[in-house]
């Protein structure tokens, strides 16, 4: 078995909200467009309360998530 590749991710910079974080990690795609593409890969983040809210320490995914690899082997 082989080692994933992990998903590429930043982490948010003081002040930053979704719409922030889509135009530096998606540059080029329309500004709403872009933060909904992260939340809709960032879900851990709103299981929380209150829901979708953005900390310092989280990880923002900034791609979607991998297929898993079921070939056993």
């Amino acid at each position: 078995m082989s080692p994933s590749q992990p998903r590429k991710f930043v982490t948010p910079r003081p002040g930053e909200d979704w719409s922030a974080i889509a135009a530096r990690a998606l540059p080029g795609e329309p500004a709403e467009a872009a933060a909904q593409k992260l939340k809709s890969w960032n879900l851990h983040l709103f299981a929380r309360m209150p829901s979708g809210r953005i900390l310092g320490s989280d990880v923002i995914f900034v791609e979607p998530p991998r297929a898993a690899d079921r070939s056993g082997g």
